[in-house]
């Protein structure tokens, strides 16, 4: 409750004003239009003309020499800037991007399905959490970075909230789910505090893109460091996630099939799971970042300097700073989480209340004894 509560007064306290927020930026300058339509030849190499359907109309479409190299299938639909001015060099068609809506939607709808499949209702339950997640940082985080607040508070209001509503949905009002909840707010604390100094030690600008430079001209209050403290913490967020749920979960079930068990002794126990999680999960955290800065990496390959000037200059450094400040959050959150659900699992027939999933023979406590005996002559 003291941590809603503090959740909810940081987002009544960091929710930009209306008036407050830039405004947006056109796509299309003025006396131009974004049109859609669909490849109907080959292209030609030469001019980068390429033959397209606009709602029946037959038209050339200019496209610039890389996409031409890449090249276009007949039945693409495409995105194009119609610019009255260019019709003198050629077509006032200018090819802009694939659409890319309908495949993205199917992988969209594929992806619900077989979740919904696998996890039926509490798979349902984590889709929702998702959605109002999205729509909380939609309404409220990217407003109030563009209006300048603290970035810091605004990334810890952010997870927060987010954490709340996630877990709760997804898991369940029980002590279990609240368990996890207070280890991810632990371990989402101790990772804002090393990306706050991680980014100040190691001079991380956060002027490392293309969008990076061209926002403060628009959102002239921005902070564009603390935009990088932000994206660190919310970046951790769902790693944290994944591992106090999977340790609060561990601790429960291990109540559940060893009543007579020390909180020690499942604290011990728990840890055993959790280091196999740390391993997994360091590489997780690592290969993501290999797989989407893959051309990034290409390029610094190809580069004639040495791997340590590589990895400490400009977008590499700050990935670096933040992979490794994600991953000292979650190795911390592993022991923290686990140590609170050792001290907070209720005995023998409260864990077996709130442990519906559990065999019918795991509630009783005499086959409970008959389980802790093999346990403790394994142990011996």
């Amino acid at each position: 409750m003291p941590a809603l509560l503090a959740t909810i007064a940081g987002v009544l306290l960091l929710w930009p004003a209306s008036s407050d927020v830039p405004p947006r930026i056109p796509v299309a300058a003025e006396g131009s239009s974004v049109l859609y339509a669909t490849v109907t030849g080959p292209v030609e190499e030469v001019t980068g003309a390429v033959p397209a359907d606009l709602d029946g109309e037959a038209i050339e479409v200019l496209a610039p020499p890389e996409y031409v190299a890449y090249g276009f299938e007949v039945g693409d639909r495409i995105k194009l800037l119609y610019i009255e001015q260019a019709a003198a060099s050629g077509s006032p068609y200018v090819f802009l991007d694939f659409e890319r809506g309908i495949p993205i939607g199917i992988l969209a709808i594929a992806y619900a399905a077989v979740v919904l499949a696998v996890a039926r209702w509490r798979g349902l339950a984590a889709l929702a959490g998702l959605v109002l997640a999205f729509i909380m940082i939609a309404q409220f985080t990217l407003p109030a970075l563009l209006t300048g607040q603290h970035a810091l508070g605004v990334a810890l209001v952010t997870s927060s909230a987010v954490m709340f509503v996630v877990l709760y949905v997804a898991h369940g009002f029980t002590a279990r789910t609240s368990t996890a909840l207070l280890g991810t707010l632990i371990g989402l604390g101790v990772t804002a505090w090393l990306a706050m100094w991680g980014a100040s030690a190691s001079n991380v600008t956060g002027l490392t893109s293309e969008e990076s430079l061209w926002l403060p001209q628009y959102a002239p209050t921005i902070d564009i460091r603390g935009v990088v403290v932000c994206g660190i913490v919310l970046a951790g967020m769902g790693v944290l996630n994944d591992v106090t749920i999977t340790q609060a979960s561990a601790v429960w079930e291990l109540r559940a099939v060893a009543p007579l068990a020390t909180r020690l002794d499942l604290f011990r126990r728990a840890m055993r799971i959790g280091r196999d999680h740390i391993a997994s999960t360091v590489y997780t955290i690592a290969f993501a970042y290999v797989g989407a800065a893959l051309p990034l990496l290409m390029a610094v390959y190809l580069s004639d300097q040495n791997i340590g000037a590589s990895l400490t200059a400009g977008e590499i450094a700050e990935e670096v700073v933040r992979t490794l400040v994600g991953s000292i959050g979650l190795v911390l959150a592993i022991p923290i989480t686990t140590a609170i659900a050792a001290l907070t699992v209720p005995d023998a027939p409260a864990a077996a209340d709130d442990a519906p999933d559990a065999p019918p023979e795991a509630d009783g406590r005499e086959s409970g004894d008959g389980v802790q005996r093999v346990v403790d002559s394994t142990t011996q």
